[in-house]
């Protein structure tokens, strides 16, 4: 019997087991979203153990991470949380151009920013949608879908898909934005906030929702940081940590931007911070398209490690050969023999990446600290004296993205 579905089925000292039983909560259940698996030991419908079984999909993707070079593997992190996918790219770019020094431009910092608050709100947007989906508000749930898709909308003009963009490059993005990107961004800047106001007035005064989340799975500031616990579940407890003023990174400390929290650590706290930070989110985004540099989006190609656009390949001889021995001879590729950790505030939390390069085109190892990975593990210490019925109100505040659980 695996060690986990053994410890599962142990009954919790004190407790007499001729009145428990064991349910599978998941792996397929309508409340997961995906395939997502835990183990319960009940006592009626009240919990007594609670056990998060991680890793159910078995992909590989830190594993991929030392087979593939340092462009190619943004395909990978893009699936990791799928509702954020170019906050994985900037994360993933992040660690590695700090393993190769490399300094992004102006404009690249700035799109890229602009990018990752888009990805901030359509995560949020998710999350908070789906959690009053799980407690039967379905009309929050369709408003917040909306606005999502005119972030992919967005993100289709930039780069040409929707769901997968595998928008940035080392020392750079794929292709620069145009005018008619800039557009669609203002123009969901501009209607935005209207849309938040229709979830606000569905929710945050909704007597069901207030009473299924409120001093549901409370979480205090010290179990918090006991439990490495980052981003919107963190500061919900009181916990003002953000790497984005914190550790600054690309071109956050050029704006002006509160960082949310709460004190109440319960479900509540937690979507009320996620639904304060996208108005924050669209602040910045206001912020950088009004003040978007000019200039290129990728680093001088004289670096050797950055791909030329595709100007440059089809009308030089020199951008044309770089290309070929980048894409089809690995030669350039020569990460420097060190290891490094770069780490960005993802919607979830804190995403890090430690790379260690050993002077060829991949990584020796590419290893991840995915939020997703930490929080499902906090699982059981939310749950435990709550009804099966808060079960699905602790794991959507909880935003537990099965794909970053893969190990």
């Amino acid at each position: 019997m695996p060690l986990v579905l053994a410890d599962a089925l142990a009954p919790p000292e004190g407790v007499d087991k001729d009145y428990l039983w064991t349910l599978n909560f998941g792996p397929q259940h309508p409340a997961t979203h995906t395939t997502l698996r835990l183990l319960l030991t009940l006592d009626g419908e009240t919990i007594v153990k609670a056990v998060p079984d991680i890793g159910y999909l078995h992909s590989g993707f830190e594993k991929l991470g030392e087979h593939l070079d340092f462009n190619q593997y943004v395909t990978i992190v893009d699936r990791m949380n799928y509702i954020s996918p170019v906050a994985n790219e900037i994360a993933w770019h992040h660690a590695a151009e700090k393993l190769f020094g490399i300094e992004i431009t102006p404009r690249c910092k700035y799109i890229r920013t602009i990018f990752a608050e888009l990805m901030r709100i359509h995560d949020h947007l998710l999350c908070c949608g789906a959690a009053a989906l799980d407690l039967g508000g379905f009309t929050a749930f369709l408003y917040a879908f909306n606005q999502r898709e005119k972030i992919y909308d967005i993100s289709e003009w930039a780069s040409g898909q929707r769901f997968h963009p595998s928008y940035t490059r080392l020392g750079g993005l794929m292709k620069d934005v145009d005018d008619e990107w800039i557009a669609k961004v203002r123009a969901f800047v501009r209607e935005f906030p209207k849309a938040w106001a229709d979830v606000v007035r569905l929710l945050n005064k909704n007597r069901i929702f207030i009473e299924r989340t409120k001093d549901i799975g409370v979480l205090s500031r010290e179990d918090a940081i006991d439990l490495s616990c980052t981003g919107p579940i963190a500061r919900a407890s009181g916990v003002v940590r953000d790497l984005r003023k914190d550790e600054p990174y690309l071109a956050y400390k050029d704006f002006d931007f509160k960082v949310v929290c709460a004190t109440a650590g319960d479900c509540l706290a937690r979507y009320l911070v996620r639904m304060d930070e996208m108005l924050e989110s669209i602040k910045i985004i206001h912020q950088a398209i009004e003040n978007l540099p000019p200039g290129p989006v990728s680093v001088d190609m004289d670096s050797k490690v950055v791909l030329t656009n595709q100007m440059s390949v089809y009308r030089s001889i020199e951008g044309l050969i770089q290309h070929f021995e980048l894409i089809m001879t690995n030669r350039k590729w020569q990460a420097p023999v060190d290891e490094v950790y770069g780490a960005v505030e993802s919607p979830n939390g804190e995403l890090g990446f430690y790379v260690v390069g050993d002077g060829t085109g991949v990584a020796y190892r590419a290893r991840t600290r995915p939020p997703s990975f930490i929080h499902f593990a906090i699982f059981p210490y939310l749950m435990v004296g709550h009804q099966l019925s808060d079960v699905v109100a602790v794991l959507g505040s909880l935003n537990i993205i099965a794909a970053e659980l893969d190990r």
